[in-house]
């Protein structure tokens, strides 16, 4: 979407307030039409409408609500990664306590009920909005049938829904036992308005979301409506049909789905994996965007929210380096140390017991420059090879940063309580100036970088799922093979930058591009840096012969190996069921509590049926409330209404 389309916002969000608050408005000299606003009769036309439609797009993230709305961020960095193995909650104790309340599972104490709300409020405005701009278009188009082209009509109706059915998976994943609103639902509070029942069962709510679905994609465009990227289209509504099959199990339906996307080739890998997540204009929206919120920056609005406003606390925390702030979502040591591979560059989690310990960042400070000590380490195995992934992932002291300088322990808040690494995804690259807000608080923070909410190698890897347990295990071996020859075009750089120069005096010199070329092999790529032995290997041995349980595993290795910091995790492991979720949980925090001590709290603690849902949130049942009953029934395990 352009920034015009995000400006529209403003007119959509100024009717939004006046229309609600002309319902509760005092009578008299307050009585008066508003002067340069907009209410419901000026909304009656075409522009009205497709602002409204934007409005329902920017609800993908956090709006403009505090600076403590960080549990609304697109990306779900507080719910898929810090509650899982790949992320701590970071900075240090005193600070954003409900995220720390959340990621020990203490989901019911009142910061983390705060939180809670927070994606509670932004999924239900998304969805309400969903239908106001659908009850809108019908107006209009029943008031003046040639006021909208009919084209347009089906595009509107089409995206709008699509979102509705976004918004209301998001709020499936969190808590599984949630209301279904649609355009129909009657707002009168005779029929109990807003306050619904939440009396579905999980599987239901799954197939009102492919419904609607099925329903968006025959309506929706092959390519984005008035050739705006950012649009969702007739393939984006497929694709995201597939996804949700997958989460109901449905593995013939997802795979028909998915094939018919595939056939489609209206989607594809970037060529390399840093231009995924980029502020490179050129590949902004690229071939490998499904779902995205859209992240301006300069555009005019003077705080910086439409921003990425939710993901803005996770950059490093130094005076000593560009961004100055603030130090949340810190990569795990487990999730670094998943990315050690084998002498065949395979995951090392697949054939070792021992992959979580030593750990890739036993390597000497920066000032060594003879190289002599990696390569001496590496032969001796106190020096694993690494997934190239991995340093386009996680921000490693001695390890150039993008194009910025190197990560240093003083970027570091307190490593002593969230460990010694950095997010890297969501950073901006110092060669796009212009991708860095200007404006608000810490506007060195804030970015244009779209959030990936679903992207084209989360498809494959979830078709290579349905494949896996439809048996088709060679299928799925060839689509894993398939994102992993991606990862191995192209490694961690030297870059520019004059410190990373400095340091590495042997290696960089006459190298300048942050992203280097992996030498390529038959079956494995490999390059040799100065701070790291990158290597990514092909499965050869067929799946078929290894097996399905090997094959599952393989599948679910390269889910966290591509997706790592997506906010995809837990719920991963949620749906792969008890077992999984236990192991990654209680087993990493037993494993993790010597690194991180305050992790010794959650050992034993997620226990099922408790942690297969988080709670409601304990304001929105008293909310639901009808002539004293409540309308919506906590999640078991989390209390009842009162």
């Amino acid at each position: 979407m352009n920034r015009h389309m995000w400006q529209r916002l403003l007119y959509s969000l100024a009717g939004v307030v006046v229309v609600a608050g002309v319902t509760y408005a005092c009578k008299g000299f307050l009585d008066q039409p508003a002067q340069g606003t907009v209410n419901q009769s000026t909304l009656m036309n075409k522009v009205g409408v497709e602002g409204s439609l934007i409005a329902t797009y920017r609800a993908l993230d956090c709006e403009a609500s505090s600076a403590g709305s960080w549990g609304c961020a697109a990306s779900n960095w507080v719910w898929g990664g810090v509650t899982s193995n790949d992320a701590y909650k970071g900075s240090d104790l005193g600070d954003q306590n409900p995220v720390h309340s959340i990621e020990t599972m203490q989901w019911g104490v009142g910061d983390a009920d705060g939180y809670l709300n927070q994606k509670w409020a932004q999924v239900y405005e998304g969805v309400f909005r969903a239908n106001a701009t659908l009850r809108l278009l019908d107006a209009v188009v029943a008031a003046s049938p040639n006021e909208i082209p009919a084209g347009d009509q089906a595009g509107i109706r089409g995206e709008a829904t699509f979102l509705r059915a976004h918004y209301h998976f998001e709020a499936y994943r969190m808590w599984g036992h949630i209301p279904y609103y649609t355009e129909g639902d009657s707002l009168q509070a005779a029929s109990g308005g807003y306050r619904k029942a939440n009396d579905l069962t999980p599987d239901s709510i799954l197939g009102l979301v492919i419904a609607d679905l099925t329903t968006a994609a025959s309506l929706l465009p092959d390519a984005a409506r008035n050739g705006e990227k950012g649009r969702v289209t007739k393939w984006a509504a497929l694709a995201y049909k597939g996804r949700v099959q997958v989460y109901r199990q449905d593995w013939a339906g997802a795979k028909a789905t998915f094939d018919a996307v595939k056939a489609a080739n209206v989607y594809a890998l970037e060529p390399r994996f840093d231009k995924v997540w980029t502020a490179d204009p050129a590949f902004r929206n690229g071939t490998e965007t499904i779902l995205a919120f859209q992240a301006s920056a300069g555009d005019g609005e003077p705080s910086g929210w439409n921003s990425n406003w939710g993901e803005r606390l996770n950059f490093p925390y130094s005076e000593a380096n560009h961004f100055t702030c603030c130090g949340f979502n810190q990569p795990s040591f487990n999730l670094v140390n998943f990315y050690q591979v084998d002498a065949a560059g395979l995951p090392l989690a697949l054939s070792s017991p021992a992959w979580n310990n030593p750990t890739p960042e036993a390597v000497p400070p920066p000032s060594d420059t003879s190289q002599v000590w990696r390569g001496q380490n590496f032969h001796a195995g106190i020096m694993r090879a690494v997934d190239p992934r991995l340093d386009w992932t996680v921000g490693r002291d001695g390890v150039p940063y993008k194009d910025w300088n190197l990560h240093a322990r003083s970027w570091i808040r307190d490593a002593s309580y969230s460990g010694p690494y950095s997010p890297k995804k969501n950073i901006h690259e110092q060669a796009y100036p212009s991708a860095e807000d200007n404006v608000g608080w810490v506007a060195t923070q804030t970015n244009n970088i779209p959030i990936h909410i679903y992207r084209y190698a989360d498809m494959l890897l979830l078709d290579a799922e349905a494949e896996v347990e439809l048996g088709n295990l060679d299928a799925a071996q060839a689509i894993v093979n398939q994102i992993r020859a991606r990862a191995g075009a192209v490694a961690q750089g030297c870059g520019a930058d004059a410190t990373v120069h400095a340091a590495y005096t042997t290696y960089c010199t006459g190298k300048t591009v942050m992203a280097e070329p992996m030498a390529a092999g038959l079956t494995v790529d490999s390059l040799q840096t100065g701070w790291a032995f990158y290597k990514v290997g092909q499965y050869v041995t067929p799946w078929s012969t290894l097996g399905a349980v090997y094959a599952r595993d393989a599948v679910r290795a390269e889910r966290r190996l591509e997706l790592g910091m997506e906010g995809q995790r837990f719920f991963d492991l949620r749906r792969w069921g008890e077992a999984v979720a236990d192991t990654a949980v209680n087993n990493y925090a037993n494993t993790e509590k010597a690194r991180i001590g305050y992790l010794a709290g959650v050992v034993g603690q997620y226990v099922v049926p408790k942690y297969d849902y988080y709670p409601i949130p304990s304001v929105q049942v008293e909310l639901s409330k009808v002539n004293g009953q409540c309308m919506l029934q906590q999640n078991t395990g989390w209390g009842a209404c009162q």
